[in-house]
């Protein structure tokens, strides 16, 4: 029953029922509701994606590993542990193991460095720090091929600007034939890989050292510590965690990469700096083995699992003890 105009209910008396359509309060839910279900759509693609360019390419590899497979051929059989055996004895694929462990720790060592020296200064505040942060990503950026023939111009034995440059400054007596010794050759192969791996780690350290708490800083400063004490004793145990990322991401591109060895020396002089990915090249499809070539690729699959279980754990206990 309504009430008249300008009367006001009853204390104590129940407010008026609010009229609610019908079936409003279970209304179907739509696909914009679930978001299980949407999750999973919105992935699907992606993972759709790496099972085709990644996940069947290395069941098919692990296959092949264990098969007497040759190219041209669409016939084989397995053969058990025969290419294992046969590549453990060889003198080549020695050589490529040791430069693979060579090329991935030496360069990692240096990127770790630049990285983080590059991310301590574009921190501190330096004048120019986008146009300096877009610079340092170009190495990043650049196709590796174009890369690479860039740098097969400057390590030339003929034109080298290396060479030239230090003639001119007096410091070159002989000339440097990079590509013609196979110590000057992963020289130049560990100096190219250093120059593209350290922008996209120092972008990592960067991201984690922007990432410490100011108070803690500002606590250092008030306590009178210098700017290597909070270096030292603040900044890098709190960049431990990222850091090891950093170097976990390094370690995994280096060691398996291709592209960088074969655009710059082909494994030359005389096979002398093939790394694994090199050598499975020229033995699975120049060579024709697919078998033995597959073999030689997942050689340091178990090391690189073994090593990305400690690193990534051993992250998990630095983040959780800071």
């Amino acid at each position: 029953m309504a009430l008249p105009s300008g009367t006001q209910p009853a204390s104590g008396s129940a407010p008026p029922a609010v009229a609610v359509r019908p079936g409003a309060a279970f209304r179907r839910r739509t696909l914009a509701d679930r978001e299980d279900l949407l999750g999973r759509l919105m992935l699907g693609p992606t993972l759709l994606y790496v099972i085709a360019l990644a996940g069947i390419p290395f069941l098919l590899a692990i296959v092949l590993s264990f098969s007497d497979a040759r190219a041209g051929s669409l016939s084989f059989s397995l053969v058990g542990l025969r290419n294992f055996l046969a590549i453990l004895p060889d003198p080549q694929f020695h050589r490529a193991l040791w430069n693979t462990l060579l090329l991935t720790v030496v360069s990692q060592a240096a990127v770790l460095v630049l990285a983080t020296t590059s991310a301590v200064i574009l921190d501190a505040g330096l004048p120019g720090r986008r146009a300096i942060r877009f610079l340092l990503l170009l190495p990043w950026a650049v196709p590796v091929s174009l890369a690479s023939l860039a740098w097969v111009w400057i390590f030339d034995s003929t034109f080298s600007v290396i060479n030239w440059t230090l003639k001119a400054l007096g410091l070159l007596r002989t000339w440097l034939f990079w590509f013609g010794d196979p110590a000057l050759a992963m020289t130049a192969i560990i100096t190219v890989h250093v120059w593209r791996m350290f922008p996209f780690a120092t972008v990592i350290v960067l991201a984690g050292l922007s990432a410490i708490p100011q108070d803690i800083r500002e606590a250092a400063v008030v306590d009178g510590a210098g700017f290597w004490r909070r270096l030292l004793q603040v900044d890098l145990p709190l960049l431990l965690p990222v850091a090891i990322v950093a170097v976990l991401f390094g370690v995994t591109f280096t060691s398996t990469d291709l592209s960088v060895v074969y655009l710059l020396t082909n494994g030359g002089p005389y096979n002398s700096t093939h790394v694994l990915a090199t050598l499975a090249f020229q033995r699975g499809i120049l060579g024709g083995d697919l078998g033995q070539g597959a073999a030689v690729a997942l050689f340091l699959l178990p090391v690189l699992v073994v090593v990305a279980a400690v690193m990534l754990r051993l992250a998990r206990r630095t983040e959780v003890g800071a």
